[in-house]
């Protein structure tokens, strides 16, 4: 029997490599990628020709232009238009190649501001988005749609996945542009070895964010992608077919500080800058109907949130340019 082929678009990113990396250790895949220099996602002629030749049989769109509140607020034009362009071609692409089967990466964003919590997955199109992401979401959304349209017009089997805040090695540790966990692990690994008196924490510390560990997130992914067509479908609906992926529990950015200033020791003062954003009140995901087919989340948060912050004094350099 000859291998899968399966094509990882975005394995360089944190949730990308980390399925990559899944996959690689398979039996039976071949496993297809591309960096962004041999292969802009965006460029609909270069995805064209792509797929024509590699005709995937499987694949896994991870790739997407992400970041934080500071990044969504500073380039929404970019946000916007990138995604939606990665989405569309890749999407569209895959389909002209004959692919039947493709999981589509999203984000919690896709709820609105509003959402009665934990959100479930019926809240999609319910009410208003957060404004300091809108774009972004917007776009996910639409790659949620388009995957929906394609299974009801041309009978394909496109899946999409809503991941909660994901972290943990290969993430984006930027100054400004990273989110707020992997922000908050650099900002205080960097006060703690300055021997600062404080930290500022933007926001009120109040909001609650639900974190997973990206390698559970990883497995997750491939579990949905593995499930029979009879059990997805069973638990989901034509127009409603995302599933939420997390952990069902939150903390407040707050205890996130806490945690990190643990982790990093940093025993200084927390000051919380209530003159910026703190986005979003509350993103709780509920993770019930992927419960009911079979999976949830493995690794406790201060493991993640330990293994995460090796990895970043091991690969700090990165980000010291």
């Amino acid at each position: 029997m000859s291998a899968v082929k399966v094509y990882v678009a975005g394995h360089r990113g944190m949730v990308g490599s980390a399925i990559a990396r899944r996959l690689a250790a398979r039996d039976g895949v071949e496993l297809v990628t591309r960096t962004h220099a041999e292969l802009d996602l965006t460029n609909q002629v270069a995805v064209r020709s792509f797929m024509a030749i590699e005709r995937p049989d499987v694949v896994i769109l991870a790739a997407a232009k992400v970041g934080g509140i500071h990044a969504n607020n500073t380039y929404p034009a970019e946000f916007i238009y990138e995604n939606l362009m990665i989405q569309g071609n890749v999407i569209h692409q895959a389909f002209e190649a004959g692919v039947r089967r493709l999981l589509f990466l999203g984000s919690s964003c896709i709820y609105p501001r509003a959402a009665t919590q934990p959100m479930r997955e019926d809240a999609l199109l319910t009410g208003v988005l957060e404004p300091t992401n809108e774009p972004y979401a917007i776009a996910k959304i639409a790659g949620i749609k388009q995957c929906e349209s394609y299974n009801r017009q041309y009978g394909v089997d496109y899946r999409s996945v809503m991941p909660t805040n994901l972290f943990g090695p290969g993430d984006n540790f930027h100054q400004k542009n990273s989110h707020v966990l992997p922000a908050l692990l650099r900002r205080f690994h960097d006060a703690a070895r300055a021997g600062d008196a404080e930290v500022v924490v933007w926001g009120s510390g109040a909001p609650r964010r639900e974190f997973l560990y990206v390698d559970d997130m990883a497995e997750a992914s491939l579990f949905v992608m593995d499930l029979p067509a009879a059990a997805y479908e069973a638990s989901t609906q034509p127009m409603l077919s995302h599933i939420n992926v997390g952990t069902g529990e939150d903390i407040s950015i707050a205890e996130l500080a806490q945690a990190v200033a643990r982790i990093t020791g940093f025993n200084g003062r927390i000051v919380y800058d209530s003159t910026k954003p703190d986005g979003t009140p509350r993103k709780l995901m509920d993770v019930s109907r992927l419960a009911a087919m079979g999976w949830q989340a493995r690794t406790p948060f201060e493991d993640a949130l330990q293994q995460t912050y090796r990895w970043f004094q091991e690969n700090e350099g990165r980000w010291r340019s």
